[in-house]
């Protein structure tokens, strides 16, 4: 039986090229290239400026440092999320506020969020789980109501639309993740797209220091001086970075088609068995197919998780409910039962291999461990 790794890259030939040629110049930090991604980000997301940097964690904080964030405020968040989303609101000095999630889809339950609003509440922090976009349009309406800002956690979902909704239409800005599994990726970074040019111009000073002028500005053409408007951070991403995303950004709707077609076949390989739970993709929506989960009984999941290892497969865990980790529960009194389908599925799902390059025969492979292995569990 072929071993399936749980992901492997779309890096191609032209992309290490585009990497070697910046490496032949003397320019490696932030530069042309890295502003040639943001232009390329902008005609993609339909958004009006993009600011490039080292992770979507950095991007989460950012963004809540540029809207004035501070402590005693209040963020609602989701806690079926990697840990990054909610750790940016500990560092920005506010409070993770947790709303449950829907059932069908592990995102936050847009119903439930008027509930955990609060005097101190300022922003609401979607996460769209897996690549499958939160209703944004609810979502806005029940913020714009209370005057509170939102900011997208679309770590998964770069390509993801749910009409009439896209990254940036219904929010303060979307931060976008480039780490080493997800869609396209440059091993580690990350982006803001918004479309309010004046926020991502505090943000471009945020990431720099909070320099008037980053080293293209002062280093090209004429010299110029620069002055530090703010104490600000060290998180602006590299020429060298940019260059492996460049190309894998003007390839992402086929590499969607891909991950799209390799998502549906294990939909129709595993859809039928009564032991698994998979979740919705919702009609009138663009998927991103950044990840592909299964839920099984919560007192077999990490049995079922050792046995596809033993069999060579590739798995995950996306996620454990953030509310329950220790941090969590000593600094915020956090604990079980408080969110009952977040806890759910953080015990019960497993993330099976999907990235573009997998093959039928490495699915059917997959296919093929998942169904031994529930044969001998169940």
């Amino acid at each position: 039986m072929p071993k399936v790794p749980f992901f492997r890259t779309s890096i191609d030939e032209d992309d290490i090229d585009r990497v070697a040629a910046v490496l032949r110049t003397d320019f490696l930090t932030t530069g042309p290239v890295a502003a040639e991604l943001e232009a390329d980000l902008v005609s993609y997301t339909d958004t009006q400026a993009a600011v490039a940097v080292t992770s979507c964690t950095a991007a989460l904080h950012l963004c809540l440092v540029a809207l004035g964030i501070k402590p005693g405020d209040e963020i609602i968040t989701t806690p079926m999320t990697f840990v990054a989303t909610a750790n940016a609101i500990v560092h920005s000095g506010a409070k993770p506020v947790f709303v449950d999630v829907e059932p069908e889809t592990g995102n936050i339950d847009v119903s439930k969020v008027e509930a955990a609003i609060t005097d101190r509440t300022r922003v609401v922090m979607p996460v769209h789980l897996y690549g499958q976009m939160v209703d944004m349009v609810g979502l806005s309406e029940v913020a714009e109501a209370r005057g509170i800002e939102i900011i997208e956690d679309a770590a998964h979902a770069l390509e993801a639309r749910r009409d009439p909704a896209s990254l940036g239409s219904h929010s303060r800005a979307a931060c976008l993740s480039f780490y080493a599994t997800k869609n396209i990726t440059s091993g580690e970074g990350g982006a803001i797209v918004t479309r309010d040019p004046e926020f991502a111009d505090r943000l471009r000073k945020l990431r720099l220091h909070g320099m008037t002028a980053g080293a293209a500005d002062r280093y090209t053409g004429t010299y110029r001086h620069y002055d530090v408007v703010e104490a600000g951070w060290k998180c602006n991403m590299s020429d060298v970075q940019a260059a492996i995303l460049v190309g894998q950004l003007r390839r992402i709707d086929e590499l969607l088609d891909l991950r799209t077609k390799a998502f549906n076949r294990y939909r129709d390989a595993l859809g039928d068995y009564d032991a698994l739970r998979i979740p919705d993709r919702l009609a009138g929506s663009r998927h991103a197919a950044h990840l592909f989960t299964i839920q099984v009984r919560s007192e077999i999941r990490d049995e079922m998780l050792h046995a596809l290892q033993q069999r060579g497969i590739g798995v995950a865990v996306n996620f454990r409910a953030v509310h329950l980790f220790e941090a969590y529960r000593e600094q915020f009194q956090y604990g079980e039962g408080q969110f009952p389908e977040a806890e759910r599925i953080g015990a019960s799902t497993i993330s099976l291999p999907l990235f573009p390059g997998i093959t039928p025969d490495e699915q059917d492979a997959v296919a093929d461990a998942v169904d031994d292995a529930l044969k001998n569990l169940i």
